[in-house]
This record gives structure tokens, sequence and C-alpha cells, in this order.
């Protein structure tokens, strides 16, 4: 079962990363569900939990990183299709417009995926995360083509204050083509 709130730490050490995951799960009461190398060189870990817990585990990691975070955050309230959406597991079987957000930081494709779930009626297709895509991250989603482009402008907008944004696009009608490599 996954609880309603989700942790992350993104990590230039690899080492310092799994020290950090370690100090996480025994500060808590958390589940890890990711931990883990990424692009380019560094090291990622997600974890869910009840907030209170979710809370005092990443303070654990960034305590213990000794300077080597790159970014964290808590998701008190992360909405229910973002889970899949990373996991690879969602739904998704039909596909109407389709909206494309890139960013430079494998934590920001979760913020912003998480933002334009709860911004308009999408379906979060996947949240890919930094392996071979140069430590990026990378949105896809659907729904009417005035929902998908609600749901990319508060993408947009959770993660404006980073700086990392890339690009972001909507196809209000996308080719069969296309279609087949987004499911």
């Amino acid at each position: 079962m996954i609880s309603p709130a989700i942790g992350a730490l993104e990590f230039n050490s690899i080492a310092r990363g799994i020290e950090s995951a370690d100090a996480m799960a025994k500060a808590a009461r958390v589940e890890i569900f990711a931990s883990k190398t990424i692009c380019p060189g560094k090291y990622l870990t997600l974890l869910h939990g009840d907030v209170s817990n979710v809370n005092a585990a990443v303070e654990a990691g960034r305590a213990i990183a000794r300077g080597a975070v790159v970014d964290h955050f808590v998701i008190p309230n992360v909405h229910g299709q973002v889970f899949p959406a990373l996991t690879g597991t969602s739904p998704v079987t039909e596909i109407a417009a389709v909206g494309v957000l890139e960013s430079y930081s494998a934590l920001t494709g979760i913020l912003a995926g998480d933002a334009a779930a709860k911004a308009a009626s999408v379906e979060l297709i996947e949240i890919r995360l930094a392996n071979g895509i140069g430590g990026k991250a990378v949105l896809t989603l659907t729904g009417n083509v005035a929902d998908v482009e609600v749901a990319i402008r508060a993408g947009e907008a959770a993660i404006a204050h980073t700086g990392l944004f890339v690009a972001a696009v909507v196809i209000p009608g996308p080719h069969a083509d296309i279609r087949k490599f987004l499911i």
C-alpha cells in the first residue's frame, strides 16, 4: 500500500547516497521504493510513508549526506497517479492529446508530475528519471487538449523556481506511429 507522502533525495555521491538511504530507513517508519544510481553518476532515493515519518527520514538522510545532497523534497499528499507513472505501471491504454515536460533534474520531474495531475483531468503516462537521458526527467501525460495544456502549465509552474525547466510541448493529435511508443 502506497502512503500519502513521498520523499526524495538526489545525491552527487553514490557512496553518500547509499549511506543516507540506510540512515533514512533506520530513522523512521518509511518504505524505500527506489534507491539507485542515476545518470550522470548520481544517486537517488525515493520513499513513502506518513508525513511525519517521511519528513524525519528525509532530514536524517540530509544530515548524514555531508553536503552531497543535490536536491530533496517531501510531498505530503502526493497524487495517486505519481507512483504508477514512476514505476512504469500506469494503466493508460488510450492516447488523446499528449503533453511532454522535460527538466534538467530527476526530482523536478516528480514535482511537475504531481502538480500536473492535481491541476487537471489528465492521466500521467510516465515520469522517466535520469537513466539514459543524461540525468534529466521527462513527464508524459494525456487527456483532452485543454486539460493537457492546464496540466503542463501547472507542471512548469511547480518547477519554475528551480531554474531546471528545459521544454514543454502539447501535441493535440499525435500520429499513430508516435502513440504506440508512449504506452
